[in-house]
């Protein structure tokens, strides 16, 4: 079966993502940054393109020309306001943003339905999941080294009956997404915790201990001294993880490391969208405020000469 060494494939990467690695593991999950150039209006508007649009569709749009540019921006602007109100709210502008940034995943997601969706009715029943991805695969014995394929697919089916939000054991396009990327979603956050906590909880307790802590990212192998930043997160779990100091992270305790509350970048560059676009201060923005201010919110022929033009006369 076609299908047999890709899952062969994917438990063999598990087992060696749950093994203990020399280099530390980060468990955390943090949100990344919407763009890597440097947010100085001043200087021009890279940071807001890129937070705007996703680092890919911000290239294409500079080799548009203004009026194109223009156009392409208020089509956009249809898709923003999702209540077809005629304005976009921060919040519009901010879940926008969020998923301009997740791009990927949904292209992730996109290549997977296909492959799972075996009776193209547009929806991924538990069965045809489990199906595709272990088909006869079960009927082989597991590893030597203690990995569990059944385990496995009792773990998927949890966190799918967690996603399967009617309950109807059939995923639509956004379901699914939550099953694949399940810290992408604030409903599945303790699947997330939970699934972690089982990694790394060595001994069944329902508890990370330090040993199982410090476990989970490094492993000794007979030499004495420890790496310096191994002695930190010693520390650091005696210090911070461990809040109530019973000397074990419980669920709550876990969830704050792996799950911090960050900075959110999204609702940041929302609200200073809408400040710098919000001619009449209304606090929302038409299509006509964002599509006349379209220089900041996407690029084109006009503002990539003119940085280039820029860039020229620094030499």
């Amino acid at each position: 079966m076609a299908l047999r060494p890709l899952v062969m494939c994917f438990a063999l990467c598990v087992v060696y993502a749950t093994s203990k690695p020399t280099d530390k593991k980060d468990r955390v999950h943090h949100d990344e940054l919407l763009s890597n150039r440097d947010h100085d209006d001043a200087e021009n508007f890279d940071y807001d393109h890129e937070a705007f649009l996703g680092q890919e569709e911000a290239k294409t749009f500079d080799q548009l020309t203004p009026e194109e540019s223009k156009e392409r921006l208020g089509m956009l602007v249809e898709r923003i306001d999702e209540d077809k109100d005629g304005f976009v709210t921060v919040d519009e502008m901010k879940r926008w943003i969020k998923h301009a940034q997740k791009r990927w995943i949904y292209d992730d997601v996109d290549r997977q339905w296909t492959g799972h969706d075996l009776n193209g009715d547009g929806l991924v029943s538990w069965e045809e999941y489990k199906n595709a991805t272990y088909g006869y695969i079960l009927d082989d014995p597991d590893p030597e080294d203690g990995f569990s394929y059944r385990q496995m697919m009792s773990r998927d089916e949890r966190r799918f009956q967690m996603a399967d939000l009617d309950a109807d054991t059939k995923a639509n396009k956004e379901e699914f997404t939550a099953f694949l990327h399940p810290e992408e979603y604030d409903h599945m956050k303790d699947i997330v915790v939970l699934e972690t906590m089982e990694d790394i909880d060595k001994n069944g307790d329902g508890f990370i201990d330090l040993d199982e802590y410090i476990g989970d990212m490094y492993n000794q192998e007979g030499d004495p001294s420890e790496p310096e930043w191994v002695k930190t997160e010693r520390d650091q779990f005696t210090e911070f993880r461990d809040k109530n100091k019973d000397g074990k992270m419980d669920k709550d305790e876990t969830r704050d490391w792996i799950l911090p509350s960050d900075y959110d970048h999204a609702d940041a560059e929302a609200k200073h969208l809408v400040y710098e676009s919000d001619t009449d201060k209304d606090g929302r923005l038409t299509r006509a405020e964002i599509v006349d201010k379209y220089d900041l919110f996407v690029g084109s022929q006009a503002t990539d000469f003119g940085e280039a033009l820029a860039r020229h006369d620094e030499f």
